[in-house]
């Protein structure tokens, strides 16, 4: 199988190259490279979607005659890795990605024409509403109850680990709307403005917060909430259909680009960093006389450590070879087959080495990613006798990366579904 580029893929990588350069400042680069945390902050985040609308990019999975890029497999691929070598934020995934689809879907043109322009122009930010106090894996379980009055829904329930919903203007939900023997046929799929009376976001505080007050996940809380039958995807008690389409686009990432950028990063710093120090003009002191007199010697680059180097060669490794089981999904894909149980396989692994290259960055940065220690705040400024710029974030980055193998359906799920669809069992 060829896996090379065409010479119109390598044309429009140059143009995709080109334009980020401009677009994306040198300044902002420098500023998220200091820290292996890299967060962007929500009025930043719209600013950059928008910018990306503006040349037409901001949706490259969507038709065009919905305003999308109009991409090929391959040239929304090469989209992915121009992006990450940039080091440019990606859109959020919520609207985009994940909602956008079903409402192309399963809406009425009605519904279409009024979300499909927002979310592409990045004019609301959404949330979604899946999970539950006791419904994660098993979200046919969900209990979240939306009760027919009509010509609306009143909404009781709570919805939990809901990535930033303190940002959101919409959330899509699933809600139970009848009790069924078999529990899925009882779910349907709403849309629900989050400025409603009786919506309630309260945050999580969790293990990766950092020193500055970033907060992420959220659990919403829906008292006696009206929603317009208008607002409900497709028909009542088909929410599980529209779910499990959705559940495909979030699953069906492409993870080697990312993963190839922060080990090339890793890797760069491990050759210019010693191991848990900060270099000499961060604090790191030579002993009084200087290491020769003392007969001690400056901590060595970790790339000098045989271990880490083995530790992070495999872990390249096994990058590549994911890269090239993309490859071969994107080769799949543009002959116009489904992606399948594929994007369960690309879930798993992807998130694997996530979880195992956030813990090389760890150990790159030695003593300084102890997650209590002041040494390394995430600031800009780094004054003498604090930690090296690169441990910023390390910890809370490992800590969060520990969700990646449960959202989207555990890893276990991933295996099950596997194991049904590829070997029939």
């Amino acid at each position: 199988m060829d896996f090379s580029f065409s010479a119109e893929d390598r044309e429009f990588q140059r143009e995709v190259r080109a334009w980020l350069d401009e677009a994306w400042p040198q300044a902002t680069r420098q500023r998220r490279g200091r820290s292996v945390l890299a967060r962007t902050a929500r009025a930043e985040q719209m600013r950059w979607q928008q910018k990306l609308a503006e040349r037409g990019w901001a949706a490259p999975n969507w038709p065009v005659e919905h305003g999308g890029a109009g991409f090929s497999a391959t040239q929304n691929y090469i989209f992915d890795l121009e992006m990450a070598r940039a080091g440019a934020p990606r859109v959020l995934p919520f609207g985009v990605t994940m909602v956008a689809p079903v409402i192309m879907k399963f809406g009425t043109e009605e519904q279409k024409r009024r979300f499909l322009p927002d979310i592409l122009h990045s004019r609301v930010w959404w949330c979604q509403g899946y999970s539950e106090p006791g419904s994660g894996s098993d979200l046919a379980s969900l209990r979240m109850k939306a009760e027919d009055k009509g010509d609306h829904y009143l909404v009781n329930g709570v919805k939990t680990w809901t990535t930033l919903a303190q940002h959101a203007d919409w959330i899509f939900c699933l809600v139970r709307t009848s009790t069924e023997e078999r529990r899925q046929l009882g779910i349907s799929f709403l849309l629900i403005d989050m400025k409603s009376p009786g919506v309630t976001v309260k945050p999580i505080i969790t293990l990766d917060q950092p020193v500055e007050g970033f907060q992420e996940i959220n659990t919403v809380y829906f008292e006696d909430v009206e929603v317009p039958k208008a607002n409900r995807l497709g028909e009542e008690g088909r929410g599980w259909t529209c779910a499990k389409y959705l559940l495909e686009f979030e699953r069906g990432n492409a993870y080697s680009p990312g993963l190839k950028q922060s080990l090339a990063r890793l890797e760069a710093l491990a050759a210019t960093e010693p191991s848990g120090f900060a270099a000499p003009e961060k604090g790191f002191a030579a002993p009084e006389g200087g290491f020769e007199a003392s007969g001690e010697s400056p901590a060595a680059p970790l790339i000098e450590d045989d271990g880490f180097v083995a530790r992070l060669r495999d872990l390249q490794v096994q990058v590549l070879a994911m890269e090239f089981v993309e490859l071969r999904i994107l080769g799949a894909l543009s002959a116009g087959q489904n992606v399948g149980p594929e994007s369960s396989m690309l879930k798993t692994r992807g998130t694997e080495l996530q979880q195992a290259v956030a813990e090389l960055a760890l150990e790159l940065c030695g003593h300084y990613s102890f997650p209590l220690d002041q040494s390394t705040p995430l600031s800009e400024e780094l004054g003498p006798g604090l930690g090296p710029a690169h441990a910023n974030g390390a910890a809370q980055h490992h800590f969060n990366t520990r969700k990646v193998s449960i959202y989207a359906g555990s890893n276990e799920i991933q295996r099950n579904i596997m194991a049904k669809l590829v070997l029939g069992l």
